[in-house]
């Protein structure tokens, strides 16, 4: 086969499967008498490997597999299978994580009005101002300055984060999991746009669970290939 047969499946100019050789993506391909490259089903299920695993883990991690598969590190190509999937299981527990802190909020955050001073937000939360500023340490809530005075000033938004961390703490969730949970919010834009979010980071996890589950398919095939062609 030629590089533009192999590239004419996928979509793919013939230099770009070229390419692919050089960077050891694609085994060596035999050359003919005139110097154009040969390539085999081989090197056909090699391109399909990559760019399914290029999915999943994407180019950097799929073509590093791929260069540990021709330089026969095998415990390199699993190592770096399992770090993607040990990867999308810790996005998934934190993806839980934060659904579970949403369900524990005990209602609707009030609405904050105007700015307060630390003592005047720990009266209002019922806290210590040693409370906050401890909170402050683990950065779940972030004071602007009075730039007058020098002293801690904390706006509606502030304010808004404080209160849902005063009611996960009363749910039991400690300080690390409150801050990621509050990243979180901020990043969605704030608690109206988080169901959205949740659905969103939901379906990435599920596609790229999928799409690891498919790299794994075509590698094991490739694996076998290449024990039976003597490739690796």
């Amino acid at each position: 086969m030629r590089p533009v047969d192999l590239a004419r499946e996928h979509g793919l100019s013939a230099q770009a499967v070229r390419n692919y050789e050089d960077a050891g993506i694609l085994p060596p391909a035999d050359r003919s008498d005139t110097g154009y490259r040969l390539y085999t089903p081989v090197h056909a299920q090699a391109l399909r490997t990559f760019l399914t695993l290029r999915r999943g883990h994407g180019y950097r991690d799929a073509a590093a597999i791929m260069r540990a598969v021709h330089g026969g590190e095998t415990e390199t190509v699993f190592r770096l299978v399992d770090a993607a999937h040990v990867a999308l299981a810790a996005d998934r527990e934190t993806r839980t994580e934060v659904a579970s802190a949403l369900g524990a909020l005990s209602g609707p955050v009030p609405a904050p009005v105007g700015s307060f001073t630390v003592g005047e937000l720990a009266h209002r939360l019922g806290v210590h101002a040693a409370t906050l500023r401890a909170w402050e340490t683990e950065g779940i809530l972030r004071p602007g300055r009075d730039r007058a005075t020098g002293y801690r000033v904390y706006g509606p938004e502030t304010v808004r984060d404080a209160e849902i961390a005063r009611q996960l703490r009363r749910g039991g969730y400690p300080l690390p999991r409150v801050a990621r949970f509050l990243d979180t919010v901020r990043g969605a834009g704030g608690t109206d746009e988080l169901d959205r979010f949740l659905r969103t980071w939901q379906e990435r996890i599920t596609t790229r669970g999928r799409n690891l589950v498919a790299g794994a398919a075509h590698l094991d095939e490739y694996l076998v290939m290449c024990e039976k062609d003597g490739t690796r």
